[in-house]
Order: C-alpha cells, then sequence, then structure tokens
C-alpha cells in the first residue's frame, strides 16, 4: 500500500506541473519551448564566438539588460530616489531570428516604499531606448529584483504598474496589445510566496548559496541549496522557464582574490533534480550569460545537455 500512495503522489505531482502553463500568468499565457540567453554587459556587441554560439544552439529569445534601477541622491542631496544605472549602448544588432526582451534589473531597496511614477518612467525609458537604437518587434519585458516579505507587495503593485504603463504609453504604437508578456526573475526563496502578477517567472538557478559561506559551499550554484525548495515546483501557480550559471565570478576577500566556477556535473545534477520535479522546466531553458569566455568554459556537449528539452 505504501509504494502505491506514492506513485500516487508522484502521479499527483506530475499533472499539477504539466497544466501549470495557465494557471496563475495574467492572460493564460502558455510558455513557448524554446532556447536563451542573458546579456548582461553594458555594450551590445556580439563578436563571431558569441554569434556562433545562438546559431548552435537555436537561441531565440536574449533576455538583455537595459539598465539597472538603484537608490541614489536625489538634486537635494538629502534623499534617496530610484534612479537608472548602468545603461547599456548598442554597437551592435541581434541576429533576425531572435527576439530580444528588455530586462530591467531593479534593486530591492527601490521596493521598500512606493515611488509615484516609477513604473512609468521605467517604460518611456525602455521605449525611448528601442526609439533611439532603431529596435523593433519588442514583444515581452522582463523585471528582475530579489524581492523579500519586506518588498513583496510593492513590487507586485509596481509590475501591475508596470503592465498599465505599457499599454497606456504604446497607443499609438505598433506594438500597442493588451496581452503583451511580462515576466519576472524567481529566486529559491522567493516561491515559497504568492506568485506574482506577471505571465511567468524565470526560475533563477544561480546565486543560490550564502556567499560568506563559500569555503563549506560554491554561492553560484550547489545542489544541497535547491534541493530544500524543490518540493514547492509542483505546486507553483505560474508557468517558469529556467536559468542555469555558465559563468565565473571572482571576489577580493581579505586581499585573497576567490573565483568561484560551477562544475558541469552540479548544473546537470540539478537540470535533472528539477526537472524529475516539474517536467515542464524542460520547457524554455536559459544560460546566464553571454559571452566568449564563458562559451569555451564548457565543451559543446555539455551546453547540449543543458539545452535538452
Amino acid at each position: 500500500m505504501g509504494w502505491m500512495m506514492a506513485v500516487v503522489a508522484v502521479l499527483l505531482m506530475a499533472a499539477g506541473c504539466a497544466d501549470y502553463g495557465s494557471r496563475g500568468s495574467r492572460n493564460g499565457y502558455e510558455l513557448r519551448e524554446g532556447n536563451a540567453v542573458y546579456y548582461w554587459r553594458t555594450d551590445l556587441r556580439l563578436d563571431s564566438t558569441e554569434r556562433a554560439f545562438l546559431g548552435q544552439y537555436h537561441i531565440n529569445k536574449v533576455y538583455c539588460r537595459y539598465f539597472d534601477v538603484v537608490m541614489l541622491a536625489a538634486g537635494d542631496g538629502d534623499s534617496l530616489v530610484p534612479m537608472p544605472n548602468a545603461t547599456i549602448t548598442f554597437a551592435d544588432t541581434l541576429p533576425d531570428s531572435i527576439e530580444l526582451v528588455p530586462t530591467i534589473y531593479i534593486t530591492e531597496d527601490c521596493m521598500h516604499e512606493w515611488h509615484e511614477g516609477l513604473a512609468e518612467k521605467i517604460v518611456k525609458r525602455i521605449l525611448q531606448m528601442n526609439e533611439t537604437n532603431d529596435i523593433t518587434g519588442v514583444r515581452e519585458i522582463q523585471m528582475d529584483c530579489d524581492y523579500t516579505a519586506r518588498s513583496r507587495q510593492t513590487y507586485y503593485r509596481f509590475l501591475e504598474e508596470i503592465g498599465r504603463q505599457w499599454i497606456k504609453n504604446n497607443q499609438s504604437s505598433s506594438l500597442s496589445t493588451l496581452t503583451i508578456p511580462l515576466s519576472t526573475t524567481i529566486r529559491l526563496h522567493q516561491l515559497q510566496m504568492a506568485v506574482p502578477p506577471v505571465d511567468y517567472g524565470v526560475l533563477m538557478l544561480y546565486n543560490t548559496g550564502d556567499p560568506r559561506k563559500f569555503a563549506e559551499r560554491n554561492p553560484v550554484l550547489d545542489i544541497r541549496d535547491v534541493q530544500p525548495y524543490v518540493k514547492y515546483l509542483s505546486g507553483y501557480g505560474l508557468p517558469l522557464a529556467v536559468a542555469y550559471p555558465v559563468y565565473r565570478w571572482q571576489r577580493n576577500i581579505h586581499n585573497v582574490r576567490v573565483e568561484h566556477t560551477v562544475e558541469a556535473s552540479e548544473i546537470l545534477n540539478v537540470k535533472q533534480m528539477v526537472e524529475h520535479q516539474c517536467q515542464d522546466l524542460r520547457r524554455a531553458i536559459i544560460t546566464y550569460h553571454l559571452d566568449e569566455e564563458n562559451i569555451h568554459r564548457y565543451p559543446p556537449d555539455v551546453y547540449e545537455k543543458i539545452y535538452k528539452h
């Protein structure tokens, strides 16, 4: 009887995950199968190796960081307000077959209180950057924030306002649509919270550990840090893409350079674990982030396994 109950439980989890493409999202959004990358540099410029990578692994979407939003001193010098920072410049273009998704990173302290007009300013800045750089065909935007229990409600209200402002500011544009997808990143600890008001999330399977405990576990990715949160995947009420780390993190600790990279086996073991819990996590796969050095970090067969659906 015990084994039968276990089988039933597994089947229920699989069924719950299999139909989550229409649960929780704003518009019953169905996440398409595909391969993607993040682009996180401050200059969009692709070399031949990076272009070859996009073609070799059938990349159909690039989540491109447009700018950060951080708390900076206002003109009076006495208060801090959310301001754009580290804005990208466009020295190159993506292949026509690849969709560009403007992505905005927002520091968590920007969401400690409501800032009237912030969502509108961000939307207008995205649209202005698109116009200035002749970027057309944008069909989706993404927000990235490590929101916490303190900032969650403000951030969710902000996401709703982003959606409204996108429609409002596109009234006379060919981009105007009531169903433009809006996504947000989802960190492991955020799986325990109510789902955000977006069409889908990107599960960040990097920066999963405590940087202070680097001698014990890799802070970029360690399966032991992921495992406690896997139980939340099958019941999570949003479609989820998933992003895996292929980068190196270097930092200086007490005047000693410490370098963190993730073994290919660790990435693939984590991938196997989360996909076993929720098969739909095979649908949309992202690597963070596109860079020639990261491309050479792993052999082609590893990338093929990461992007295997």
